[in-house]
């Protein structure tokens, strides 16, 4: 987003996840944090994996009830789940965040940003600057967790962000004013004057074909969402916006960049195909 600076402090190895095998086989010990973070996804992946696998159709079918907390829809207009790389999988120090998870009710929306980083990065590397967005929104600013609810690499690559479980509406902290019912999506990268890879593009509409239809939201459609204040909206205005927006949407930023705002409609599309619709 505008305005934002990354301070690069990771060094770019992967480090050892905390409660990994030590020098004897055994396991060492897991923080609380942790612990709280693994049984976040513990209906989608085993106790501590670093991904959570992707599903077929009918696997995904069957799975939405239990996520919806048994409120099946009429149809269940619903993507694949994709593959998801776990905050174990990327590296997360838990220590570094507050302890605990906050919610919102629902997942109406999503709000797609670009980090406003570098573009010339290896998908290997993108576990690291994560980690150090992860700090940067941690220690340099003082947040509870990093912002965004899930990352992108241009690779295709789906990342778990603030913790909280993936299938649940964690409320994030991306879109000023916009945080309640919505999710945040950050791919990394600039792309004010660089076009996004596609499988980025695509990596956004499986997630939102998804996620948005564990809350039966329609990637095409529009909804209302009530600012809670901004430099674009006043506080209680009740806004009209597309379930699928981009962080300019809701405040004055370039945010996510002019190439990839002009992607949303693509995604919006594939995401709602994906779904069924």
């Amino acid at each position: 987003p505008r305005g934002m600076h990354l301070e690069l402090v990771d060094p770019g190895a992967e480090p050892a996840p905390r409660g990994a095998l030590t020098g004897d086989g055994s396991a060492g010990a897991e923080s609380a944090e942790t612990y709280a973070t693994f049984a976040t996804n513990a209906v989608l992946a085993p106790f501590g994996a670093t991904e959570i696998p992707a599903l077929s159709r009918a696997e995904t079918e069957r799975e939405a009830p239990a996520l919806r907390d048994g409120a099946p829809l009429v149809k269940p207009y619903i993507g694949e789940r994709p593959r998801i790389v776990t905050r174990r999988g990327w590296g997360a120090d838990e220590s570094l965040r507050e302890g605990g998870f906050v919610y919102t009710k629902k997942v109406k929306a999503a709000f797609v940003h670009h980090t406003a980083s570098g573009n010339n990065y290896l998908c290997s590397q993108a576990p690291s600057l994560i980690r150090s967005i992860y700090r940067y929104h941690v220690v340099s600013s003082g947040w509870r967790d990093i912002g965004y609810n899930f990352l992108v690499d241009k690779c295709g690559n789906i990342y778990e962000g603030r913790a909280g479980g993936v299938a649940k509406p964690v409320m994030g902290a991306h879109t000023l004013g916009f945080n309640n019912d919505t999710m945040g999506i950050a791919v990394l990268g600039s792309f004010g004057k660089t076009k996004p890879a596609a499988a980025a593009v695509t990596a956004i509409a499986r997630l939102t074909a998804w996620k948005l239809g564990l809350s039966g939201a329609d990637p095409r459609g529009k909804t209302y969402l009530k600012s809670g204040g901004g430099n674009l909206y006043r506080k209680g205005k009740n806004v009209r916006l597309n379930v699928i927006s981009g962080h300019r949407d809701g405040f004055a930023t370039e945010c996510p960049g002019r190439l990839l705002y002009g992607k949303l409609g693509s995604a919006r599309t594939a995401a709602a195909r994906y779904q069924g619709r």
